[in-house]
């Protein structure tokens, strides 16, 4: 066995990115179905790592704790970007949307259920290839699988983390191809606008970016960070179970709306290219987080219970993707903003919240910004998502 020291591990994040950064700017197909950049390098590592284990029964492992600190970083620029007026306007659609993505929960482990009952499983199994791990992702799989052991499903970890393994894997592959899809159909004309609230567009920032942009971008991000961790500290007092990264997205929404000089008059009058600073950083930390997670996929666990996980992740998929297509986007207002949210709802149904925004980035770096959906999807599948889901597991296990 190999073992990947977290410094190595981190700098071959760095180059795989980049690798499906330039590959992407390159490819015209990867850029029409928008492609997320980090699931070219990351697929390729975990490939090869993959092929190394199976032709050589050798075990390469990386030490990815930096990871967690990149998520946190991301979403303290999602909250430092957001402003609370295009948050009261997205009112509605943030409940339309939480509405939903619990019914498609519901339809969701009803589905994993029959097909467990198909395989000759326990139905409790079919629980574990839903919601559990597809909504829930890996931190939800791995709060429950103790309780399902003790219900007697002994493999109850193993089918929730085989699940949401190839879950990320369709979710980071469907988003983009989805909205592609929605807009040609529909004729929808993209926003175009370039100031984008994650990343830069492919064709560059066209605000220039200096020393004191880049600099105060990397403070104000740390400093939100650090208030959204005692945040979390004094949520975890009450006894409520929330993400840390749901913290530095309150704290970043708080600190862009309640002070004047991070809201940024006073910033932007010196500094004009802090937005596009914390769009960038926030781009690479969410980026690099998605990389080292597809690195870290050890592809080879799905052996056991192959045919069962991918008899019930196809069916996943297809059921998200017409509940997409026919259901959400048409609610959702059959606009560019739609289409951009039909992109981010395959990761929040399949994936993890990464991935919902990871899909939608690619979308806006090829069309143009979608504020209000890099308000509402993330405050969905980051905030309250986990809430309901919580409750609708429950009703399933009762």
């Amino acid at each position: 066995m190999t073992s990947v020291n977290d410094f190595v591990s981190f700098t071959l994040a760095i180059l795989l990115l980049m690798m499906g950064k330039i590959i992407t700017m390159n490819s015209y197909t990867l850029r029409k179905y928008s492609i997320p950049e980090p699931v070219i390098g990351g697929f390729l590592c975990a490939g090869v790592v993959s092929l190394v284990y199976f032709l050589f029964d050798h075990l390469i492992s990386f030490d990815l704790d930096v990871r967690n600190f990149l998520l946190l970083l991301f979403f303290a620029g999602i909250g430092l970007k957001s402003d609370v007026r295009t948050l009261l306007r997205g009112g509605k659609p943030l409940i339309i949307l939480l509405i939903l993505a619990t019914t498609f929960m519901v339809g969701q482990n009803f589905a994993g259920i029959g097909l467990a009952s198909a395989f000759g499983l326990d139905p409790k199994a079919g629980l574990m290839v839903g919601s559990i791990s597809l909504t829930g992702g890996l931190g939800t799989t791995l709060a429950w699988a103790p309780i399902f052991v003790d219900m007697g499903i002994s493999n109850a970890a193993e089918l929730g983390i085989a699940s949401n393994t190839v879950g990320l894997i369709a979710a980071c592959v469907i988003g983009g191809p989805i909205s592609a899809y929605l807009m040609r159909r529909h004729s929808i004309t993209p926003s175009g606008i370039t100031e984008l609230d994650i990343g830069a567009t492919h064709e560059g920032q066209t605000t220039g970016l200096n020393y004191f942009c880049v600099l105060w971008a990397i403070f104000i991000l740390n400093v939100t960070v650090l208030l959204g961790t005692g945040l979390d500290a004094l949520i975890d007092e009450t006894g409520i179970m929330l993400p840390t990264f749901v913290a530095c997205l309150v704290a970043g929404i708080a600190v862009r709306n309640l002070t004047p000089l991070a809201g940024g008059k006073t910033v932007m009058r010196y500094w004009p290219g802090t937005r596009q600073g914390l769009s960038l950083i926030s781009d690479i930390s969410l980026g690099l987080f998605l990389t080292m997670a597809l690195m870290g996929l050890q592809l080879w666990e799905l052996s056991g219970i192959f045919s069962f996980i991918i008899t019930t992740l196809v069916i996943q998929v297809i059921l998200s993707i017409v509940f997409i297509v026919y259901i959400v986007f048409p609610i959702m207002g059959r606009d560019y903003e739609a289409s951009v949210i039909s992109a981010g709802f395959g990761g929040i149904t399949l994936g993890s919240t990464a991935t919902a925004i990871a899909n939608m980035t690619a979308v806006t770096q090829q069309h143009g910004a979608a504020h209000r959906a890099f308000i509402v999807v993330p405050l969905v599948c980051g905030f309250f998502i986990d809430l309901v889901n919580a409750l609708v597991i429950a009703a399933f296990v009762g």
